[in-house]
């Protein structure tokens, strides 16, 4: 038997290679330290199609210098713009574009993450071609090294990527996730670097600093070679390639990695809340409408305890949702909709722990009355032991998952391992170690319990009216908010709730009863067939029921998953009914809650939702209980008691959530327009809202009737259950529900519109958040019906060829913003080509950014080499044939078609046959005919959220000064994006001179042109781009900062979009397509039971 590298003198320790792992897990693992002490998981997985590696630093936003807030974010970001071996800005993402793969990073508090997948090596391996003739994985790795060895941190670049450190900063402004973390952060103690502002923006990261006369780029530098040090380092690497071979690559390719010998980053003895903050209630407004009160104590740092995980215990138990909870009570006392509760290691030596309480209206009233019931609630915590059996459940719970968990993305797993392999953890226990809890450890719950008392606690409240007091505006969001101390007496309330006997408390707190959903019997019944099967069997075909099975034949756990369609063209007919279905449906969740949680702590989970089609159920996790669950969901549908005091609860809940999603940000809104306005039955939100305020209680009663009362089912089951279980499940929704069957005749057809070819439509909102900053642009190009594959298959190889390079162009290159997503996307019937870009740019500018990429990649497709070219259908190629990676991966696969209607199961293997058999030319035709801006048969549809509403009002805001710096910023992206170097000064110069308030965009254009002689060195040829671009943008560009254009320089009318202003109107001019209907009879499918 070969020895292995890591029991022969290689350099490398062998720290483990025998790790605990799950049972179903194949894969070969063994983790090594360099001689430069950089720590390394090695993971052999033989069935892989992705490979993938994560680095993990130790060091993140908390080793910031104070005078540059974000400056390891800012680092985060510079490392991707070239390395002394590969200095091209892009060279690392293209390499990884062209194998099928994709990277990421992201900077946390401790520590920074830097992440890739790509095309796994598929021939040769494990041979010895496979050292002379590596594969992506490879190339990914060495050009991923670098980053930590001999990054360049380009002068040029370095203005571009702090545009995208600050584009992303603006992206979070409205969002109250970011905005009242950062309030709670800066209201604590400002000598903990937990204080810090950490995403960082052009005012900290560029222009206080130069100000101050500091060299930016030298400081990153610095942080880079102060920070960076290989024995902070932990890599994970996972390939098809064998673990020697992984090892000889990472020796060979990270072992230049300096190794500065630095200490791991902590701050014990440093609170995060002192005496002056503890004790504290901070009042925040939040954007959104929302209430919520959360209680944070001052807590410890418990990675150390992975064995006895104290902090899981006190979670469990206070976040319980069942009966006798603290959540149970307050929404008996209509104070609450929600409860959380969890441990934070917020850095090697602070913790925290956190009660969130989601409130009702009511609530808010007397939230000093919800602290005082969790203080009652802590109080059986502190007077009753820590129980052995609750921490049992828990461990069996945690080894039985363990046990059978299953493989996720390649990312996800070098990702998460690599972040693991910082903490103290054993190295043969680097897959269990969090996941395992051991030892039951009396001491440390009881310990750990102490510290929740009144001495370590701050309260936020975050309401829209919450605030009391002096009104203050935090630093770096804008949050208003107040602070005050509690009150001697409030704290005194506390102490005595904290300490109150069981005579003293409501009786309706008490410990969790044992959970009788926790799974025993956990046999597979392991029959491999040659072949996984590509599609489930329809194993019941009637009037009333349509049933989908498949066994799991190749992941082998004890679970499964059901997921029935009960098909009603009731749920979405109007918005009045479609805010009903969803406030159904809520209802429903509400009332299980109590019930199904422990379901949920024994790993079941299920859901019910509303769609345009009728009511979809799932439920999923061990099969062992499976069934119990499903009834009780079944039985609430049908006998659901729907009480005054939960349905005003309930829709007041669901009224803030539609309300809320008009202030998302606009990148998230923009879908539904789209869907709206492709779609024969879709509604946004604003009609649903309207509708949703003024439903009654009574009408909703009569409402359910209607739902449950008709309806046809379709079903798929699948995972570790027989046919005749699945037949016993169907027959147990028939039996509970006892429905009319719903006749084919009804179904709803699903369908899109069909878009004129020539076509060009405008759609415009303006956005509800007044102080949302972002526009945000989808442009749509319409392909065709989605049963058109050969046409298909072409749109996903343009996709391929441009995703990676519009990323580069619009986001790196032209600064449009940090939010700047390309693709193909599906709409009912119909495929498009779409991108999207969330900017503080006009749409209009955007959209002639766009015409511009497209317009220009024509060049790029017609001088493609067909190495290239066929690069790029191999990568297509190997998405569409990547594995599935577990049971739900499949389930979701498999439901897809089912609820399109188009049932093509083979799908992605009929696209590889199409994909294999394009040529260059027929991609260039493509293009002429869909793509090109001057296409003559292109349909497009551009959709516009405008954070500005009109001219005027911009003309009202902008002086004439602002409106030259902002053409000057706007001519700059094209410049940069042609190559030619943007000097802003001199370019304002010449357009002042040219008197832009004018609108003459002749004189404009002209300007533009003297600029690019006098002050730059740019060619004949890039001029012409320029000034061509130029040209074409300012008819659209400059109404939009308040000037409007002379008539006589509108060179191209016949080309301008229609708007659409009445909705309904433009809808009925246009033509429905062809609805969905299965590609296949399926009849093909069927494995009937005999009729007797």
């Amino acid at each position: 038997m070969e020895e292995s590298i890591c029991s022969r003198a290689t350099g490398s320790e062998c720290l483990a290679d025998q790790l605990e792992r799950p049972s179903q897990d194949d894969r070969a693992y063994r983790v090594i330290r360099l001689q430069n002490d950089l720590e390394a998981l090695l993971i052999h997985d033989p069935d892989t199609d992705k490979a993938s590696a994560a680095l993990d630093v130790d060091a993140g936003s908390f080793s910031d210098e104070p005078s540059l807030p974000g400056m390891a974010h800012a680092v985060e970001h510079l490392l991707f713009m070239g390395t002394e071996k590969y200095p091209g800005e892009n060279d690392y993402n293209s390499y990884l574009a062209s194998h099928s793969g994709y990277s990421n990073a992201f900077t946390s508090e401790t520590h920074t993450n830097f992440f890739f997948e790509v095309a796994s090596r598929g021939d040769h391996s494990g041979s010895a071609e496979e050292r002379s003739n590596p594969g992506p994985l490879f190339g990914a790795l060495d050009r991923f090294a670098q980053f930590f060895i001999a990054p360049l941190f380009l002068e040029e670049t370095l203005d571009r990527e702090l545009k995208a450190v600050d584009s992303e900063n603006k992206k979070n402004l409205q969002n109250d996730h970011w905005r009242l973390r950062q309030l709670i952060k800066s209201l604590s103690n400002p000598q903990h670097p937990y204080c810090f502002f950490s995403t960082g923006n052009l005012q900290t990261l560029r222009d206080d600093p130069v100000a101050r006369g500091v060299r930016i780029r030298d400081e990153f530098m610095r942080f880079h070679r102060e920070q960076y040090s290989a024995n902070r380092m932990k890599l994970a690497v996972l390939g098809r390639e064998s673990l020697d071979t992984l090892q000889e690559w990472v020796e060979t390719l990270f072992s230049p990695v300096h190794n500065k010998k630095l200490s791991q980053n902590r701050w014990d003895g440093l609170p995060i809340s002192t005496g002056q903050e503890l004790g504290t209630v901070a009042f925040a407004k939040p954007v959104m409408d929302s209430r919520f009160l959360q209680l944070r104590f001052e807590y410890r740092d418990e990675d150390s305890l992975h064995e006895t995980q104290p902090g899981h215990y006190l979670s469990h138990l206070i976040g319980h949702e069942g009966p006798g909870s603290l959540l149970a009570y307050l929404k008996g006392k209509g104070w609450a909709n929600d409860l959380s509760a969890a441990p934070e290691n917020v850095c090697p030596g602070s913790g925290l722990f956190h009660i969130g309480v989601g409130l009702t209206p009511e609530g808010l009233k007397n939230y000093e009355q919800v602290v005082k019931t969790a203080f009652n609630y802590l109080a059986i915590l502190h007077e009753t032991p820590p129980q052995e059996w609750v921490f049992d459940e828990l461990k069996r719970m945690a080894e039985v998952d363990f046990r059978y968990k299953q493989k996720g993305p390649a990312s996800s797993t070098t990702c998460s391992l690599s972040q693991t392999m910082q903490k103290p953890l054993p190295r043969n226990r680097l897959l269990s170690g969090g996941r395992v809890l051991r030892k039951f450890d009396a001491k440390a719950i009881a310990e750990g319990a102490s510290l929740l008392k009144v001495e370590n606690l701050r309260l936020i409240l975050v309401s829209n009216d919450a605030i009391t007091g002096e009104t203050k505006r935090e630093k770096w969001y804008g949050t208003e908010y107040s602070v005050r101390k509690l009150s001697k007496d409030f704290c005194n309330d506390l102490k005595r709730a904290e300490m109150a006997p069981a005579t003293a408390r409501p009786a309706e707190l008490h410990m969790p009863h044992k959970n009788e959903f926790i799974p025993y019997r956990l046999e597979v019944e392991k029959r491999a067939p040659l072949e996984p099967l590509k599609a489930p069997s329809l194993i019941r075909n009637d009037e009333a029921v349509r049933l989908w099975y498949k066994k799991d034949d190749q992941f082998w756990v004890p679970k499964a998953n059901v997921r029935v369609h009960l098909r009603n063209p009731v749920c979405a007919s109007t918005p009045r009914t479609l805010a009903m279905a969803c406030l159904f449906v809520e209802l429903v969740q509400d009332h299980l809650n109590e019930y199904s949680y422990d379901a949920e702590i024994a790993g079941l989970a299920h859901n019910i939702r509303s769609s345009s089609s009728g009511i979809h159920i799932w439920v999923s996790g061990y099969t062992d209980k499976l069934a119990v669950l499903l009834e009780k969901l079944l039985l609430t549908m049908r006998d659901l008691d729907i009480k005054n005091e939960r349905f005003d609860i309930v829709k007041e809940r669901l009224v803030r959530i539609y309300h809320n999603s008009e202030y998302e940000s606009p990148y998230h809104q923009i879908d539904q327009y789209a869907s709206w306005l492709a779609s024969e039955k879709s509604w946004i939100s604003e009609f649903v809202l309207a509708e949703l305020r003024n439903i009654s209680v009574s009408e909703l009663r009569a409402f359910h009737h209607i739902l449950v009362k008709k309806f046809h089912s379709e079903a798929l089951v699948q995972g570790n259950l027989h046919r005749q279980d699945a037949q016993k499940l169907m027959a147990l929704l028939e039996d509970t529900l006892k429905p009319q069957a719903l006749p084919a005749s009804q179904w709803p057809i699903q369908r899109s519109f069909v878009f004129p070819r020539g076509s060009n439509f405008l759609y415009e909102r303006e956005l509800k958040d007044p102080s949302n900053v972002n526009h945000c642009i989808d442009y749509f190009l319409m392909i065709g019906d989605l049963k058109d594959r050969a046409l298909h298959a072409k749109l996903q190889i343009f996709e391929q060829m441009t995703e990676e390079a519009a990323f580069d162009q619009l986001r790196t290159k032209e600064q449009l913003g940090y939010v700047v997503f390309s693709g193909a996307v599906n709409y009912i019937t119909t495929s498009a080509y779409h991108v999207l870009v969330q900017s503080e740019k006009p749409p209009g500018y955007l959209e002639t950014r766009i015409d511009a990429f497209l317009r220009s990649f024509k060049k790029d497709l017609a001088d493609m080499t067909p190495e290239t070219f066929e690069s790029h259908k191999r990568s297509v190629i190997n998405k569409r044939l990547q594995k599935l990676q577990n049971l739900n991966e499949e389930c979701s696969r498999f439901w897809a078609q089912i609820t399109s209607d188009y049932y093509n199961f083979e799908q992605r293997y009929d696209d590889v046959t199409h994909i294999k058999s394009l040529t260059k030319e027929d991609l260039l035709s493509f293009y002429n005919y869909y793509i090109d801006p001057s296409s003559e048969s292109r349909s497009k549809l551009s959709i516009h959220l405008l954070a500005r509403s009109s001219p005027e009002k911009v003309a009202q805001d902008m002086s004439p000064a602002d409106r030259v710096e902002t053409l000057a910023s706007l001519f700059g992206g094209i410049l940069t994006a042609t190559g030619v170097d943007a000097h802003t000064e001199a370019l304002c110069t010449k357009l002042r001179e040219a008197n832009v308030e004018e609108g003459n965009v002749s004189k404009i254009v002209e300007a533009a042109a003297t600029y690019l002689k006098d002050d730059t060195d740019a060619s004949a040829q890039q001029t012409l781009q320029i000034t061509d671009q130029v040209e074409r943008t300012l008819p659209t560009v400059l109404p939009q900062i308040g000037i409007q254009t002379r008539a006589e320089d509108h060179s191209n009318p016949t080309n301008e979009a229609t708007v659409i202003q009445d909705v309904q109107s433009w809808k009925a001019s246009l033509a429905l397509g062809v609805g969905a209907t299965p590609v296949r009879d399926l009849s093909l499918y069927e494995d009937l039971d005999p009729k007797l």
